[in-house]
């Protein structure tokens, strides 16, 4: 059976995956080593483990597979080799495993965007031909999606919302800019924002919403600000792509109707001219990155035949 392998780097493991035609995965595993481990470390696991699978794979279906595709928590430049959270992308982690394996083809992609694109064609995004997908984890990441794949964009920044300010003048954000919505609505900026109102040692976002949910006013304060904040960015999104759909997903997704209920409520508020977007969860979890990997790998065989 024709298969890829499929590799998605998070900060605590590599999801892994075998993947036929169809994007069904047909085998699946799950490493505990991450980004926090350092790039070289990663390296220097990702290839025994795509070997690994390549292995497994002749062995169940007879046929070793023919590319990997791989999503990595960094953004990736035109020539797949510059900038990325971590120092992943920098050791040319594309070339390092394609010349390993004997030259397969290796797709790479940032993880958000690896994740929007099995959102937009399994998930979703599903049917729409315009999609934005926003990741709340403890960062604030953003792809834009169309019915022809990812927008990367003409220096490949497309979709960094988590970089729009919001909040002139507020908390410093890790671009060194001040207020932009990394800084006032991830998880971890909820997180610090909660532990201060609270006093608590040790807080975290979804926390905060359940103590919101329960009707603790300082835990509502938090979650309140934080999510009129997302909307402000969310609208500044949608007036310049006028998408059909805003997916949010990340660990913040998690809140259900305690972030959904207000955060359509503070976007309708805000509309003005425009028409109403659907805002919807993001339908595959932690799984999508890894998902994703696969439809790159398959897209790199597509282009090949196509040749």
């Amino acid at each position: 059976m024709r298969h890829v392998i499929a590799l998605g780097v998070s900060d605590t493991g590599t999801r892994a995956a075998l993947v036929g035609p169809d994007g069904t995965p047909l085998y699946e595993e799950w490493r505990a080593v991450g980004r926090g481990a350092g790039p070289e470390a990663v390296l220097e696991e990702l290839l025994p483990f795509a070997e690994e699978l390549r292995a497994r794979g002749r062995e169940r279906f007879g046929t070793a597979a023919e590319a990997v595709g791989i999503a990595v928590p960094c953004a990736v430049p035109v020539r797949g080799t510059g900038v990325g959270s971590g120092g992943l992308c920098r050791e040319g982690i594309r070339e390092r495993l394609s010349r390993g394996l004997g030259r397969m083809p290796v797709g790479l992609a940032p993880e958000v965007r690896a994740a929007a694109l099995a959102e937009g064609r399994l998930g979703a995004g599903r049917g729409a031909d315009r999609f934005l997908f926003v990741s709340l984890d403890g960062r604030v990441a953003g792809a834009i999606g169309t019915d022809r794949g990812i927008e990367t964009g003409a220096h490949d920044r497309a979709g960094a919302i988590g970089h729009v300010v919001v909040r002139p003048g507020g908390p410093l954000c890790g671009c060194g800019r001040r207020g932009c919505l990394d800084a006032v609505a991830s998880a971890a900026a909820i997180a610090r924002s909660w532990a201060a109102a609270s006093g608590a040692p040790v807080a975290d976002a979804i926390g905060c919403a359940r103590a919101a949910g329960n009707g603790d006013a300082a835990a509502a304060e938090v979650w309140t600000a934080a999510v009129e904040a997302l909307a402000d960015g969310l609208i500044t999104a949608h007036t310049l792509l006028d998408s059909r759909t805003l997916i949010i997903g990340g660990g913040l997704a998690a809140a259900g109707e305690t972030l959904f209920a207000p955060l359509r409520a503070a976007v309708r508020e805000r509309i003005a001219f425009r028409r109403l977007p659907g805002i919807v969860p993001a339908a595959l979890g932690d799984t999508a990155g890894c998902l994703g990997a696969g439809l790159l790998a398959r897209d790199l065989l597509a282009v090949g035949a196509g040749r």
